[in-house]
Order: structure tokens, then sequence, then C-alpha cells
């Protein structure tokens, strides 16, 4: 092996340290693996509707979905609609969408619904955006059921800022309407909610006793403030996080997800009655 294949191969691995703690939370009773979509499943990519989870990626959480006392879930800040048509998540997956504005429990879960207030308003919202967006070349809006979000990644760095910078003037002082930023992108939302709401949503709903959280964007900052001792959160990529751990990259969230499902069938097995004498 060369230099360079062996500096390439040590990069993909995980520390000596994370493994570790995948080896112990592995083994808590009741386990939520609650994963961000974009840019930790999947790559980043210039149209949101091209993005697909990593094949790897993909096994292990659908291997995850069905171990005992094993709930996984996605939080992301897609709609639902969105987040189902590009993760085809295991179909007892749990949902978080539009950052905790929306979620899927299961069979006969509710959608979102505005007040007529909040109708109007998001309607003004958009208005605001779409006069924006027609100044902006590059720039462009996704729909959500609660909000709008310019997304500035095909713009250039200058025409991005001037928008974002544009749209905040108008925006950041209306009442009733809550600003989150992310990567190229500004999010708007006449709910104010929050991926670190999600979190502890999902872990009193589920009855977790340890939960795995992993993201790569700011707004997953909420999530990772959320855990407690003896959680495991990992940030995707060099930002700055409070996370207590680190990858460089999706691929290495695959290797991550393989681990944990690795640790985690050897712990319920350990567990299951008869399981040793079959």
């Amino acid at each position: 092996m060369t230099p360079d294949a062996r500096h390439a191969k040590d990069k993909l691995a995980l520390t000596p340290e994370l493994r570790e703690a995948i080896r112990e939370i592995a083994g808590t009773e009741h386990l939520l693996v609650a994963m961000d979509f974009d840019g930790t499943m999947a790559p980043i990519v210039g149209h949101a509707d091209d993005a697909r989870p990593l094949p790897r990626s993909a096994a292990a959480f659908a291997g995850l979905a069905v171990l005992p006392r094993t709930t996984t879930a996605l939080i992301s800040g897609r709609a639902l609609a969105s987040l189902r048509a590009v993760a085809s998540p295991p179909v007892n997956t749990l949902l978080i969408g539009s950052h905790g504005a929306e979620a899927w429990l299961g069979p006969g879960s509710t959608g979102l619904t505005l007040e007529p207030e909040q109708k109007a308003l998001l309607a003004e919202v958009r208005a605001v955006l779409e006069d924006i967006v027609k100044e902006a070349p590059g720039t462009m809006l996704e729909d959500k059921p609660a909000g709008v979000v310019l997304h500035t990644r095909l713009a250039p760095d200058d025409v991005a800022d001037d928008a974002v910078a544009a749209a905040r003037s108008v925006l950041q002082e209306r009442k009733g309407v809550f600003l989150k930023d992310g990567k190229r992108v500004l999010e708007t939302s006449v709910v104010n909610a929050s991926k670190g709401e999600g979190v502890t949503f999902l872990r009193q709903i589920t009855g977790a006793t340890g939960v795995l959280f992993a993201g790569d964007d700011t707004t997953d900052e909420d999530a990772l403030a959320r855990l407690e001792p003896g959680d495991v959160g990992v940030k995707v990529g060099l930002d700055f996080t409070q996370a207590q751990y680190r990858v460089e990259a999706p691929v290495h969230v695959a290797e991550l997800l393989e681990v944990l499902l690795q640790q985690r069938s050897i712990a319920v097995a350990e567990e299951t009655p008869g399981t040793a004498d079959e």
C-alpha cells in the first residue's frame, strides 16, 4: 500500500474514542438512532431533488431499523414529502421534517395545519422572497408546509450574501416569522420549531435510554445541544460544533452506521433469551 493510499484509508477510519462511544451506546436498553439527511446520510448536491443516501448508509440504517428495542429516525429541514421522496426511509422509521414543525410517527399521524393568520403571513413571506429572487440570479425558493426556503447554493457569493441580507432586513423583525441560517440557505417559517425539540420529542415518545445523533449543518447544533450524558453526538464536517465527536464526510457516516449496526446486533442478541442456543 502506498503512503497516499494508507493516508486516505486512515482518514476514513473512525477515531478509537468514537468507536468506544458507539460500542457503549449500542448496549443501551432502547436506542434511538436519529440522523440528519442532507450532508449526513447523503452528500450535498446542487439540486435538492437529486439527493440520495449513500448505499452503505442506507443499508446499515435499514438494518438498525429492524433490530429489537431500536428506533431509527430522520430529523431534517426538508418537508416530510421531500424527505420521503429522496431518503426512501425504512417503513418503521420516524420522521421529523421542516426543522421540527412536521412529524410522522406512523400510520394515523396527522399533518401540519396552519391557522388562517399563519397562512396569510406565509403568503406575505413568500411574496417578499419572490421579489428578492427575481433580482438575484442563481437563487431559488423551496416551499414547505410552514415556510419558504431561500436557496443560494448556485448563486455567486456576493449575490448570495446580498440576497440573504435583503431577506433578513425585511423579515427579521416581522412578528411570527422565524429565521434559521443553514449552508447556503435561509430558512423562513411561521412555526417556531427546531431539530433540538425534535430530538427531545422523539426521546420522550420512544422511551429511548440512549440517543445517537449525527448532523452537518448549523441547524443540527440545536439537536446536539439537547443530547444528554451518555448520548453520542457526531458532527459531520469541519465547522465549529458542540458535538463530542466528529467525522469528515457522509462516507464516514456510512462507516459509523455499519459499526453501530454490528455492535447493536451483538448487544441485542446477547440479551435475547435462547439466542445463544439457536
